[in-house]
């Protein structure tokens, strides 16, 4: 995956301004109406889901706005129904949720890590397809993004999240591993989108070497796959589909991946 080139600073934040207020549209059309959104982002350690969520969250109601970041279960949890612990911060009606990782950490993380074991993790393959259905058929509106980097750009990203002193509490034993096991994690990436993603809720891939422009287009997907009162001219939130696009299994081979 080649880094894209950033645009001027001031065309992003412009863009970035326009897509805002476009999401405060969408929110005060989904409060009006009780809808329900639910966006899982996932990604590899470095991809830049703090940013898009905080660039998508920056001017959005913190009422009926929430992002969701579960730590490590608690002994109480681990022996939980696997999906229990996520279901209480599902959105009601008016609410837009955002899950910075979510229950695909079994599918990622964990079975990485060696924190479940290979039944689990098929068990959750089986399972969350299902689960999944369940969350669309009682009417939420769920979007799923896989954020991707290069190994080279996550090396460069981690090494400088360890040399910023702001970002010290982003480190931790997980980071230390990414590069170690970058196969490994791109093993695991490519059978949870070929298991999961279906049509009622299917993956959406984002090429993220290049931070703003990810964000901005991730933004433009959501908005575009979504109805809402005053909602721009397609050609103004068209992503570019370079950048994010649906995910389909040709993309496991034909390099649109990182690898």
């Amino acid at each position: 995956m080649k880094r894209a080139k950033t645009k001027d600073n001031g065309v992003y934040h412009a863009a970035l301004r326009e897509l805002q207020i476009e999401l405060v549209k969408l929110q005060r059309h989904l409060i009006r109406h009780h809808q329900k959104i639910l966006v899982l982002l996932e990604g590899r350690d470095g991809a830049g889901k703090d940013g898009s969520i905080k660039a998508i969250t920056e001017h959005m109601s913190p009422r009926e706005t929430r992002i969701v970041a579960l730590g490590k279960p608690s002994d109480r949890e681990r022996s939980e129904w696997y999906f229990q612990r996520y279901v209480s911060h599902l959105p009601a009606g008016g609410e837009f949720v955002l899950f910075n990782r979510s229950w695909y950490n079994r599918a990622g993380v964990e079975r990485v890590m060696g924190f479940c074991n290979k039944q689990d993790c098929e068990d959750f393959l089986v399972a969350v397809p299902i689960f999944e259905d369940l969350l669309v058929r009682s009417g939420i509106q769920l979007f799923k993004y896989y954020l991707d980097i290069d190994r080279d750009e996550q090396k460069a990203r981690l090494q400088a999240r360890r040399n910023d002193p702001l970002k010290q509490w982003k480190i931790s034993p997980i980071d230390q591993a990414a590069l170690k096991h970058w196969k490994d994690y791109s093993h695991a990436r490519d059978l949870m989108l070929a298991r999961t993603s279906v049509t009622y809720a299917p993956w959406t891939i984002v090429r993220a070497n290049d931070k703003p422009m990810a964000r901005l287009n991730l933004m433009r997907d959501l908005l575009s796959r979504l109805e809402y009162s005053g909602k721009a001219k397609p050609r103004q939130i068209a992503p570019d589909r370079a950048i994010v696009f649906p995910f389909d299994r040709d993309a496991l081979r034909d390099g649109r991946l990182s690898v």
